[in-house]
């Protein structure tokens, strides 16, 4: 029945030692329910002792001290309590003295039904729709939400944390991995589908609403500045198809008129809407637009032009250049506090923790799609979530399981002891009080 004291182990010495005493806030705290319970039992241990004690000295007095009768009831009583006490405490966790007798170490016997009922009250009682969407209703989540937000520093402390989980993610990417996953999306999304009856139809709407117009106009203003402040470049470009025995003032007559007349032809097409060259040109992107869309040789030429470009060693290689910038970019943004990402993203999340925090109707739409989605939530996750309770109980070892809770809940059962021995006595005194107020009734 006395419990014997376990043996202090001796500290470790050397580095090893200094790292096995590093301070672990469990381990001290677990060390303290430890003393707690051990001190307890400690207790009620000596109370049986004592109660022991006083019994047989009043059983040994009793014939010489009449009064001493009542003491030794007190402490008979006493012991039957401690005993029956120790005996129902010890149960819970062990096989008292060592003695398998039915219906004791109950919590390393019946641990995995423990696990599952105490699985299944979590899931019942506290993750109940009732329970889950009765809090968030009444708690004012977006208003909470957007009076915490709409503090700068909060705001910057989220930031920071966004940051660092995406500084992580982009640790995480492997390059190749990404230039293979962007590969595969532009080939599934840009590459495999036709790019002739897109293209086609897409161009025909243009043409149709006149949008051609604004780049014909900024192709002709080109090619007239390039004109007028170029006019060498019809030097001998005409003259030199003529016959050699032509005179040369005659040659430079030629190519000033052809030049004149050129530039002249773009100015004309330049100022009229309506020339000739604007509507063959016109006509000639319709056409070009239907052929793309129904003419099955247009399309192939346009499919094979496609294919040799993406498969042009350069197309890889820019794909990749532009990964690893747009990676450089991110990571140099992410750690500097200052960034204009950082910087923004801090503004916006203030900017919404004040429409949250002051706009009712906005409250009242997100605090339904939070309801919503915890309600989707936990109905469908509710009973994995209680399992892993049930799941965690049942890969505990019996005695390792009988030890946790021992740990947790030992203490106060200890007080059980003690209240069963002071009970006890009460008892007993009061029944022998009772009998032999009896007796002398009777006698």
């Amino acid at each position: 029945m006395t419990e014997t004291a376990e043996a202090p182990v001796p500290p470790p010495r050397g580095a090893a030692g200094a790292a096995a005493q590093a301070p672990d806030p469990l381990a001290g705290g677990d060390a303290a329910r430890r003393r707690g319970l051990q001190q307890m039992r400690r207790l009620a241990t000596w109370l049986l002792v004592a109660a022991a004690v006083v019994f047989a000295v009043a059983f040994a007095l009793e014939d010489r001290i009449p009064w001493m009768g009542f003491v030794r009831a007190a402490a008979e009583g006493a012991m039957v309590g401690a005993l029956a006490d120790w005996f129902a405490v010890t149960a819970l966790f062990r096989h008292p003295l060592g003695l398998r007798i039915p219906h004791t170490a109950i919590i390393p016997t019946r641990k995995d039904e423990i696990g599952r009922t105490l699985g299944e009250f979590v899931e019942l009682e506290f993750l109940s729709d009732e329970v889950v969407l009765g809090k968030l209703r009444s708690i004012g989540l977006a208003r909470r939400v957007g009076e915490w937000l709409r503090e700068p520093a909060n705001a910057d402390r989220l930031t920071g944390e966004a940051a660092t989980a995406a500084r992580a993610v982009l640790r995480l990417l492997g390059d190749d991995d990404v230039e293979e996953v962007i590969e595969q999306l532009a080939r599934r999304h840009l590459v495999e589908p036709e790019w002739g009856p897109a293209i086609g139809r897409v161009g025909a709407k243009l043409v149709a609403a006149g949008q051609q117009r604004h780049a014909v106009d900024a192709l002709v203003e080109q090619a007239e500045g390039w004109l007028a402040a170029h006019p060498e470049a019809f030097g001998s470009m005409v003259s030199s198809r003529l016959p050699r025995w032509l005179p040369q003032v005659v040659d430079r007559f030629v190519d000033d008129r052809a030049h004149r007349e050129v530039l002249a032809f773009v100015r004309a097409v330049r100022d009229d809407p309506g020339h000739p060259a604007r509507v063959a040109i016109d006509s000639w992107l319709a056409e070009f637009a239907e052929r793309l869309q129904y003419d099955p040789a247009a399309i192939d030429r346009l499919e094979e032009l496609k294919r040799d470009l993406m498969d042009s060693p350069r197309v890889r290689e820019f794909a990749a250049e532009t990964w690893t910038a747009v990676r450089g970019t991110l990571e140099s943004s992410l750690d500097d506090p200052d960034s204009e990402l950082r910087r923004g993203l801090r503004s916006a999340l203030v900017e919404v923790g004040a429409r949250l925090a002051s706009d009712p109707a906005l409250q009242v739409k997100v605090d339904a799609w939070a309801t919503d989605a915890a309600a989707h939530l936990v109905r469908t996750y509710r009973h994995d979530l209680a399992g892993v309770i049930s799941e965690t109980v049942e890969r505990w070892d019996p005695r390792e399981a009988a030890d946790k809770l021992e740990l947790q809940v030992g203490r106060d059962l200890q007080f059980i002891r003690i209240n069963g021995t002071v009970v006890g006595a009460l008892a007993g005194l009061a029944i022998y009080t009772v009998a032999t107020l009896a007796r002398m009734v009777i006698g």
